[in-house]
């Protein structure tokens, strides 16, 4: 926490990402995105680094079984619990220290256009939908198998199918304000 008491979930916590051991592939698969986004923004000669890390991205991909573009937006600090079936759309930005569980869609369609934005601390239940131009606040929880369709306040609890708001956690209420 701060000084004033609001939480810092839009400063990323690196250890998160950080690979524990050799078969670690959900954070290999993180790695790799990270590694070729700065070896692509290079204008030296190792710029050719960038081929290899797109080996590797699509190496762990497969093994994975995730679909997570090289040139999406992901905030540092993400935990893909169980990366299986994890499709995120390029269009889509993601903010720090997120959790995402198995089979998650984060991607274009529904109602609104665009991609969805999801804010800072936020965890994602497992078979979750995110489509189209919505925004998740900071701190929000998406629960398992939701579709959410509309924009979660900061804090909030998502639930069913569509998606309805449940619960405002007020600490978080209070911090925004």
């Amino acid at each position: 926490m701060s000084d004033n008491g609001k939480i810092l979930a839009a400063i990323p916590d690196w250890s998160r990402e950080r690979c524990r051991e050799f078969w670690d592939p959900a954070r290999r698969l993180l790695r790799s995105i990270r590694c070729y986004q700065k070896a692509s923004k290079r204008t030296t000669p190792l710029r050719w680094m960038s081929k290899y890390w797109v080996l590797e991205h699509r190496f762990w991909s497969v093994v994975t079984g995730a679909d997570i573009p090289l040139n999406c937006q992901i905030g540092g600090g993400m935990l893909l619990m169980h990366p299986n079936g994890v499709v995120i759309f390029p269009g889509s930005v993601i903010g720090p220290n997120c959790l995402v569980f198995q089979q998650v869609t984060i991607g274009t369609g529904g109602p609104h256009p665009g991609a969805p934005i999801v804010g800072a601390d936020v965890s994602i239940g497992a078979g979750a939908t995110i489509l189209g131009g919505v925004k998740i606040g900071d701190h929000a929880r998406i629960g398992a198998n939701a579709v959410v369709l509309q924009d979660v306040p900061s804090g909030a609890t998502a639930v069913g199918v569509p998606a309805t708001i449940v619960g405002v956690d007020k600490h978080y209420q209070m911090a925004a304000d």
